[in-house]
């Protein structure tokens, strides 16, 4: 059964985010495909009550995001941003807060011990392709496009390009940041913006083909790994290597990591408790 996360602003009825477990893979699906799934208030608070739950969950092994409707995601909600505008202070206090909460949503996904995938169609924009940019894998459908184009509404897309710069060469980044322009599934793929390329007809089951070969695997050394893995990548080439060897080591600690060496020598196929 799927588990709502919240409702929308508009329709309290509707669930704004929806959660599906299909056996050790959750999927995520932002569901207001009448905002083009915007990162609203109501989006944010769904997505930071959900991540929350599965850094708990034992039972999940990989998350899936994915987009009702026409798209992936546009982005934040232009009208909710601009309703903040009535504010005494010009809305001030309420956007650098949106701000805040929205890095602080994308955050929790590296830190998430589940592998996070983005399953990207048709349009991933501003803070939608924020939210892509964030997971450690995005798979994408033919013909999708890529953008942060706020600069063309006279907001240069500064949250965005934290994410951006780090998953694209800086100087494409700064080219999209800047000129608002939209790059294609080649571009985005040659860049390492985004994993794979597939049919949009097999978004879905490419997408769900790779959650569940990554939640196959032993579930403490993809935990540890991942963990390690952000650990060292923005640190100088030494203290990489400080931070990754005692991740290892600890990996190697694991009773279910000797049976799964002993297996591959003999072998079999490991017995793990898991």
């Amino acid at each position: 059964m799927p588990i709502v996360a919240a409702t929308s602003r508009e329709d309290k009825t509707v669930p704004i985010l929806i959660r599906e477990d299909h056996g050790a893979v959750a999927r995520l699906t932002l569901n207001s495909p009448g905002s083009l799934n915007a990162l609203s208030d109501e989006m944010l608070s769904a997505l930071a009550e959900a991540f929350a739950a599965l850094a708990e969950d034992r039972s999940i092994r990989a998350v899936v995001i994915s987009g009702a409707g026409k798209v992936f995601s546009a982005g934040h909600d232009l009208k909710q941003m601009q309703a903040a505008r009535n504010a005494t202070d010009g809305g001030r206090a309420y956007f650098d807060d949106l701000f805040r909460r929205c890095g602080v949503v994308m955050q929790m996904i590296p830190a998430l011990p589940q592998p996070v995938i983005a399953e990207v169609h048709t349009i991933a924009a501003a803070a939608g392709l924020q939210l892509a940019a964030s997971c450690d894998m995005v798979v994408a459908a033919a013909g999708t496009r890529f953008g942060v184009n706020g600069v063309n509404l006279g907001l240069f897309c500064s949250t965005p390009s934290v994410a951006l710069t780090r998953a694209l060469p800086r100087k494409l980044a700064f080219e999209m940041a800047a000129t608002g322009a939209f790059i294609d599934t080649d571009r985005a793929l040659a860049g390492g913006l985004i994993n794979r390329v597939v049919p949009a007809e097999r978004l879905t089951e490419e997408t769900m083909a790779l959650a569940g070969v990554v939640a196959s695997k032993l579930d403490i050394a993809v935990k540890l790994g991942k963990a390690g893995f952000y650990a060292q990548i923005d640190q100088p080439l030494d203290a990489a290597y400080d931070i990754a060897g005692p991740v290892m080591g600890e990996n190697m600690m694991q009773a279910d990591t000797a049976e799964g060496i002993q297996a591959f020598i003999e072998k079999r196929k490991p017995s793990w408790d898991q």
